[in-house]
């Protein structure tokens, strides 16, 4: 059926939800631990395509690290350096006030890495906050068992370039692990959300985008937040 089909379901079912619902989520937390003197650090920044990520003048300095070299045209960044999130090295020990993570925990491979370097360049007492899938939601289950082909294929119907399809491990996507990993690499956790809303990924077809309506009236319906498509973590450096 036409897409046109799937704006009416948006509006029948949906009117409250726009585009980017859960980035506007992500970004209405990061704000709360914002102010005009934070330094603040997007691990992950890519090439600006979040314009929710966009915190210039909401912040005293925004940096951003990525590995894709597209990371040193976001607008979003004062200061763009192409690196890994576990080998940050251009910056100082205890030199950000906030570090913000938009989809970037799944593909981590090793998370504990990861975490005691974002450890490392975060002040005592700053904030690292993350926004991942979760790694039991059908669409994280799906991933996991399908090649790489299947998902630069998946992402070319739904309108995503292939150049934004990266490899996905979902290594510390469940509350159990994050918890585990926060313990130990010197984090302790302020706290972890999970959120069903619009299903983003199924909104390419009217077919598939019913059972995901039908799924996010029962999950909502019934309070199963284990199984529900985002988590919203927040870790404090201690």
């Amino acid at each position: 059926m036409p897409k046109s089909s799937v704006v009416f379901w948006d509006r029948y079912f949906y009117p409250d939800y726009d585009d980017n619902w859960d980035h506007k989520l992500f970004r209405a937390e990061i704000l709360k631990h914002l102010d005009s003197t934070a330094i603040l650090l997007d691990v992950g920044a890519g090439s600006g395509l979040v314009p929710e990520m966009n915190f210039k003048g909401l912040a005293g300095q925004v940096y951003g690290i990525d590995p894709d070299r597209r990371v040193l045209s976001n607008p979003y960044l004062e200061k763009a350096f192409i690196g890994f999130g576990d080998a940050m090295r251009p910056f100082q020990d205890n030199q950000f006030d906030v570090v913000i993570c938009c989809n970037v925990l799944e593909h981590i491979q090793d998370p504990g890495s990861f975490f005691r370097e974002i450890g490392r360049v975060l002040k005592k007492g700053g904030w690292l906050l993350t926004k991942t899938p979760n790694r039991f939601h059908y669409v994280a289950l799906i991933a996991q068992i399908t090649p790489p082909g299947f998902h630069r294929w998946f992402n070319r119907i739904r309108g995503r370039n292939m150049e934004d399809t990266f490899p996905t491990y979902y290594h510390v996507n469940t509350r159990k692990r994050q918890i585990r990993i926060a313990g130990q690499t010197g984090f302790q956790v302020g706290a972890i959300n999970f959120y069903e809303g619009r299903p983003e990924y199924l909104r390419f077809s009217f077919i598939a985008y019913l059972p995901g309506i039908i799924y996010e009236r029962i999950i909502n319906g019934l309070g199963f937040s284990g199984l529900k498509a985002v988590m919203i973590s927040k870790f404090i450096k201690r």
